[in-house]
C-alpha cells in the first residue's frame, strides 16, 4: 500500500513551491501557514513572507508590525507571533534542532508540524497526522472511533508510523502523500472519489460500505454569537484606529473603534462624547458579520466624521498609513469604506458619502 501511494503521488502531486526545497525554515513556514488554511490562499502569502524573511534570523529580528502586516488575512494571528518566537529560539540555539523532539520544544509547533517538519527536511520516520490523514486513515481501517478524541488519534499515528518507507527519499514525501490524497481523492464534505485512489483495493471502508460516513467526528459546540457597533471615524481626513488589548482575540492588532451591543444612532453619538468627540456628520451605515472559529460578530457600523480632540485613545491614519497597519479581515469592509471615504473627501469634501451596504466575512482566527 506504501509503494502504491508513493508512485501516484510522484506522478500526480501538486506543484507547490515548498516541495521543491528541503530547508527546514521554508518547510516550517509553510506549515504554519497551512494550518486551517486552504492551500491556493497560502502561496501568496508564503512567497511573500519569504521574501521579506529569508532566513531564521531575519524573522527573528523583524518587527512585529511589519510580521502582522504580512500576516494580515490569514487568520489565528498567534501563529505568527509563535512563529517569531520560535526564531528567536532557533537563533539562541545556534541553528534548526534536526530531531522530532527538539522540533516539539519550539514554541507554536505540535506533534504534526515536528512530524512533518522532521520527515519533508531530515528523512525522519515521523507521523503528521492533520485532518486529511485522520479521515483517511479512518476509511482504510473502517475505524469509527471519535477523530477528536485523543486515544483514536494516538492509534491513527501509531498506524501510520508503521506504514512509513524504509529508505529516506521516501520519508521525506510519504507525510507529503497521504495529505495530497486527502486532499484530491478522499475529500471530505462528499463521497471519496475511489476510482481515482492508488489504495482502494486495501481500503476496508470501501469494501464495506462505510467509506462516505467516516470519520466520526463529535458534534461541535454552537457558535456565539455577538452583536458589536464599529465606528469608521474621519477627522480632517485621518481616520481613527486603535490597538486591540494584548491577549485574546485579535491580540495586539489594530481595529476600528468599537463596542459591545447595537447602538441607535443617538446611543452611538453618547459614546463618541465620551470619547472626546464631537458628532459633525452622519455619513451612513454599513453591517457585516464575520465569522470566526468559535465566535461570530455582526456588527453595525458607523461612518461619520467628527470634530474635538481624542485624548490619545486612537491614532489617527491618512490613507497611507491606513494600508501599513496590520487589521485584520474581520474589519475588512470598513477598511475598504474608510480608504474610500478619505479618497473622496480629500476630493470632495462635501461629498454625502457612503449607503448602507452588507457584507459577511469568515476568518480563523
Amino acid at each position: 500500500m506504501t509503494e502504491a501511494l508513493l508512485q501516484w503521488y510522484r506522478a500526480n502531486a501538486r506543484d507547490l513551491p515548498w516541495r521543491h526545497t528541503r530547508e527546514p525554515y521554508p518547510i516550517w513556514v509553510s506549515e504554519i501557514m497551512l494550518q486551517q488554511t486552504r492551500v491556493a490562499a497560502v502561496v501568496g502569502y508564503y512567497t511573500r513572507f519569504l521574501e521579506a524573511f529569508p532566513t531564521v534570523e531575519a524573522l527573528a529580528e523583524a518587527s512585529e508590525e511589519a510580521l502582522l502586516s504580512l500576516w494580515q488575512g490569514l487568520g489565528y494571528y498567534s501563529r505568527a507571533r509563535n512563529l517569531q518566537k520560535a526564531a528567536k529560539e532557533i537563533v539562541k540555539r545556534g541553528g534548526f534542532p534536526d530531531t522530532y523532539e527538539g522540533l516539539l520544544s519550539l514554541p507554536g509547533i505540535g506533534s504534526y508540524t515536528a512530524g512533518a517538519i522532521a520527515s519533508a527536511a531530515f528523512g525522519l520516520p515521523t507521523p503528521a497526522v492533520d485532518g486529511n490523514v485522520l479521515r483517511i486513515m479512518s476509511r482504510l481501517m473502517d475505524n469509527h472511533g471519535d477523530i477528536l478524541s485523543p486515544q483514536v488519534r494516538r492509534g491513527i499515528e501509531a498506524q501510520v508510523k508503521e506504514m512509513f518507507p524504509e529508505a529516506e527519499e521516501d520519508r521525506r514525501i510519504f507525510n507529503q502523500a497521504l495529505m495530497e490524497l486527502g486532499a484530491t481523492v478522499c475529500v471530505p464534505n462528499g463521497p471519496p472519489r475511489c476510482e481515482s485512489c492508488p489504495v482502494a483495493s486495501y481500503c476496508l471502508g470501501r469494501e464495506r460500505g462505510t467509506a462516505l460516513e467516516l470519520p466520526i467526528r463529535a458534534a461541535k459546540k454552537e457558535r456565539r454569537i455577538e452583536d458589536r457597533t464599529v465606528f469608521v471615524i474621519l477627522n480632517e481626513n485621518r481616520v481613527a484606529l486603535r490597538k486591540r488589548p494584548g491577549r485574546g482575540l485579535l491580540a495586539g492588532l489594530w481595529e476600528f473603534p468599537n463596542t459591545a451591543g447595537t447602538l441607535t444612532e443617538t446611543e452611538a453619538a453618547e459614546t463618541l462624547k465620551a470619547w472626546g468627540l464631537t458628532v459633525a456628520d452622519w455619513r451612513g451605515k454599513l453591517n457585516a458579520k464575520h465569522i470566526f472559529t468559535h465566535v461570530e460578530w455582526r456588527m453595525s457600523g458607523y461612518l461619520v466624521s467628527v470634530t474635538g480632540a481624542d485624548a490619545g485613545k486612537f491614532v489617527w491614519a491618512d490613507a497611507v498609513e491606513l494600508r501599513e497597519y496590520a487589521i485584520p479581515s474581520a474589519f475588512g469592509r470598513y477598511r475598504e469604506a474608510a480608504s474610500d471615504w478619505i479618497a473622496e473627501a480629500s476630493r470632495t469634501p462635501d461629498t454625502n458619502g457612503i449607503t448602507d451596504a452588507n457584507q459577511t466575512t469568515e476568518e480563523n482566527a
